[in-house]
């Protein structure tokens, strides 16, 4: 819930009190009796010390716990930021192209400008909401902000970042056209030589961003996709050397490797054919890139010793024949993500198969094996793991895995075992 002017102008004269705040649970059984006690000295701003302590013990989820520990957020905020890996990973591509100056114009607290001024890019932030920005100011003191509708152009910066809203009272939105601002207010109202970075919902038709887009980076971190940025031409990988001056950065040779030879010192674009890369961020790993420039050439066949569950960034990004074929795998079937090989790819978890059954056999080998913990995935196949479970019965001190999956023209269920690579 959103800070009032006098509840901010409250929580900036009292960090004392947010403190004592600090100490208490918070918790939903807890809550009733730690405002009663926040109210002895708070009064009627209890709640907002409720809610920035909350916002920070989210917020330490999504970015260096020591700065969260003193960010000035509401919840929305926190839930909205984008976490802390891929704001740097974005940040390092822009930086990479010798980009020198951003304007983040959906700044909101200053996640993403705290991120582009430590990655050494001049940046500058705006927003509607007057009471993120008094906490933007405070967030990231260095970096400019002030008020401004992202669609009416307030600076002459070269590149534009925008995060347009993607939720209403109804729940998250998919549609570009829905998003506020909408994508095609914002393109219309910059100049044309405007370079924009603008982030998106991952489920986006990117069939929807061919005609103005470049590349689309699709992200995903520890498995979990959080975002598809989109683009546009001139900060595609490889198209430094050129407006923004020379590739620049640790990233450079990094990004230009990923579109594939030759193109580096140039856009990689092919009609309008779009660049698409899942970048696969883990904790303590260097960060994994798969592109529409690789070879995807792969075949379908039998089960290899592995079933191998793709990140989400690559199924989303539509590469998985690409990842297949950088680490030797094939298809179990064209429609499907799942893919197959007799090597776990470094790093990630693999299903070593130990039988293969219909369906309707399934509660029978499962008890068979004494299997009574059941980890379900499934894709292909009209089937809710929960209710699954349910009907087998599981009884037994074993583990599995089961793959349930649609091979041919018939569900197949693999019995499987984890292992990692």
């Amino acid at each position: 819930m959103s800070f009032s002017h006098s509840e901010l102008d409250f929580l900036f004269a009292h960090p004392e009190l947010i403190t004592s705040a600090e100490q208490l649970t918070l918790s939903k059984k807890s809550m009733l009796a730690d405002i009663a006690t926040l109210r002895k000295t708070a009064g009627n701003h209890a709640r907002a010390l409720v809610e920035i302590v909350l916002a920070r013990r989210a917020a330490s989820k999504k970015m260096d716990p020591a700065v969260a520990h003193n960010w000035w957020a509401d919840s929305d905020a926190v839930q909205q930021a984008t976490p802390e890996g891929v704001a740097e990973w974005r940040a390092k591509h822009l930086a990479s192209l010798g980009v020198g100056w951003v304007h983040d114009v959906t700044c909101s607290v200053g996640t993403e400008l705290r991120i582009l001024h430590a990655e050494g890019v001049d940046a500058v932030g705006s927003d509607v909401d007057v009471t993120r920005l008094r906490m933007a100011k405070r967030n990231v003191a260095p970096v400019g902000v002030f008020c401004a509708d992202a669609t009416r152009p307030a600076t002459s910066a070269p590149v534009v970042v925008a995060d347009p809203a993607r939720r209403n009272s109804s729940g998250r939105i998919s549609s570009l056209a829905d998003v506020v601002p909408s994508v095609e207010d914002l393109l219309a109202a910059y100049p044309a030589r405007t370079e924009f970075a603008i982030k998106c919902a991952p489920g986006i038709d990117f069939n929807d961003v061919r005609e103005w887009a470049g590349m689309v980076d699709v992200v995903s971190v520890d498995r979990q996709v959080k975002e598809a940025c989109v683009y546009t031409p001139g900060l595609m990988a490889g198209a430094g050397g050129g407006r923004f001056g020379p590739v620049v950065g640790d990233l450079s040779a990094t990004a230009c490797a990923a579109v594939g030879p030759g193109a580096e010192g140039g856009v990689f674009r092919e009609g309008n054919k779009l660049l698409m890369r899942a970048v696969v961020l883990r904790a303590e790993a260097a960060p994994q890139i798969v592109t529409s420039t690789m070879d995807d050439n792969v075949g379908e066949g039998a089960p290899g010793k592995y079933i191998i569950d793709p990140d989400g960034a690559i199924v989303r990004a539509g590469l998985v024949r690409h990842y297949a074929a950088q680490h030797g795998l094939w298809q179990l079937d064209h429609r499907i993500a799942y893919l197959t090989g007799d090597v776990v790819p470094a790093g990630e978890r693999g299903f070593r198969v130990l039988e293969e059954v219909p369906p309707k056999q399934l509660r029978g080998a499962l008890a068979a094996r004494g299997v009574g913990t059941l980890e379900i995935l499934v894709r292909g196949v009209d089937v809710d793991p929960d209710v699954l479970r349910k009907k087998l019965k599981l009884k037994g001190a074993q583990q599995a895995t089961v793959v349930l999956t649609r091979v041919g023209s018939a569900a197949t269920a693999f019995i499987c075992e984890v292992e990692r690579g």
